[in-house]
């Protein structure tokens, strides 16, 4: 029996006030006691485990020492990563560097960034965790002065490192690197000519870490599962399915749902052209949908135009400069609580925009890696969540078996500091271009040694 997708009723709500961020010892306390049971709902029985130790413990030492100043810059190809290192951090990494006779000065800890939509979307706890934990929120729309020097000092006064994700967001790519934003080298040169300019010697540094998720036996018969349940939402499944390989599946899927899609936006649907090709079509058709539905400009490049329409339709949720919505008349709150489902209606466009831009990996055959496999079905479920008006929040991630939590050698930005004085373009790309190669050799080992 057809279940249509059902959306929460949307009202408008007075705007989120996020605390200004501290580290309460309580509250870290009481993270460090539940999150191996959140973790294991996450998670799962998956065994965690650390690749270079010795770069991540060293470098650990070396920032809560204040002898250098450290930024780790994690993957975040599944969504989960924030959660899985604030649990590592506090509560394994202390017991790995005992191992080897290495003792911190303080409770190893990370201060993580955020963006300000995560306080509106994730819930009354999480409100109340992240501040307390020290993860500061951020602006990616708009000028945030205030943002950055909490960004600044968490740098230069420690002892915590700084973590955050130079993808900008979740990328859904365990084995690629679509795309790094700039943000974190400009944050790490600004920290590192800041303590110039008070004639501090600790090097800024830039910590690559990657994290990689492997199956085992109980995650193919998931994997067969998530797809089934795919191939019945497009009506795809019957009996006959059996005699075909695991990529035909995969195409007919995703072959129908691009049609769905196409025709959605009123798009010629040629077939001489490549999926990626026509992909890029109702990529682009879906954020220009959103721009005119909400009455904005299509202008800058894609993700500035992602991020603008998103943070556009939050604020129309989450009515900012509004403290007390009882306050308001009748007529001007029922006018806020339409412009509000309007907006959740349009946030659907932009929902597929965001996943669209990166669903352009192969199909994976019958010999492709496991994992490779998973990632894929995931990921052709969630273009069809999306395609329904689902969200990250309603895409089905299955558990692993094993997480692989891997540092590389760190880059030194103070080192070349007074190049990026000079030649900052050519600077910033430089080292964007260096930590891309720590993640693409990291990927390669990870698949030399786990195959």
């Amino acid at each position: 029996m057809y279940k249509p997708y059902k959306k929460p009723v949307i009202n408008a709500f007075a705007d989120v006030n996020v605390p200004e961020p501290k580290i309460s010892k309580l509250i870290i306390f009481i993270v460090t006691v539940l999150s191996k049971t959140y973790l294991f709902i996450l998670f799962g029985f998956a065994k965690i485990i650390l690749r270079s130790d010795d770069i991540l413990i060293e470098t650990f030492k070396s920032a809560l020492e204040k002898k250098s100043r450290v930024i780790i810059a994690f993957r975040h190809p599944d969504g989960r990563e924030p959660q899985l290192l604030t649990w590592f951090f506090l509560f394994r990494l202390k017991k790995l560097a005992a191992r080897k006779k290495i003792k911190f000065p303080v409770r190893p800890h990370a201060i993580f960034v955020y963006g300000y939509e995560v306080a509106r979307w994730a819930g009354a706890v999480a409100r109340y965790i992240m501040p307390n934990i020290g993860a500061l929120p951020i602006h990616h729309t708009k000028l945030d002065s205030k943002g950055m020097n909490r960004l600044y000092s968490a740098i230069i006064n420690g002892p915590y490192p700084l973590a955050l994700a130079p993808e900008g967001q979740v990328s859904y790519s365990t084995d690629s690197v679509p795309r790094l934003e700039t943000g974190i080298i400009r944050i790490g040169f600004q920290a590192a000519d800041k303590l110039a300019e008070k004639n501090e010697d600790s090097p800024v540094l830039i910590l690559p870490l990657s994290i990689h998720f492997r199956y085992g036996k109980h995650e193919i018969s998931e994997m067969e599962k998530l797809l089934k349940k795919t191939e019945k939402i497009c009506g795809l499944y019957n009996k006959e399915n059996k005699k075909l390989s695991l990529s035909q599946r995969l195409g007919r899927c995703r072959e129908y749902i691009l049609k769905i899609n196409e025709k959605r936006y009123g798009i010629n649907i040629d077939e001489s052209l490549s999926f990626e090709e026509r992909l890029e079509k109702v990529v682009n058709a879906a954020l220009f949908t959103a721009e005119k539905m909400l009455g904005i400009k299509s202008e800058g490049d894609f993700f500035s135009r992602l991020y603008k329409v998103r943070h556009e339709c939050w604020d129309r949720i989450f009515v900012p400069e509004i403290k007390n919505l009882e306050k308001i008349d009748p007529v001007k709150r029922s006018v806020m609580d339409l412009k509000a489902g309007e907006a959740w209606h349009i946030a659907r466009h932009q929902e597929l925009a965001d996943f669209g831009w990166y669903f352009y990996h192969c199909i994976p055959d019958d010999i492709s890696a496991l994992h490779k496999k998973i990632e894929y079905v995931q990921n052709l479920w969630d273009f069809a969540n999306r395609t329904m008006g689902g969200a990250l929040s309603s895409r089905v991630n299955i558990k692993p078996a094993k997480v692989i939590i891997k540092a590389t050698p760190v880059i030194n930005l103070s080192e070349s500091l007074s190049q990026y004085k000079t030649e900052r373009k050519k600077t910033i790309a430089e080292e964007i271009s260096k930590l891309e190669k720590a993640y693409l050799d990291c990927i390669d080992e990870i698949n030399k040694t786990e195959e």
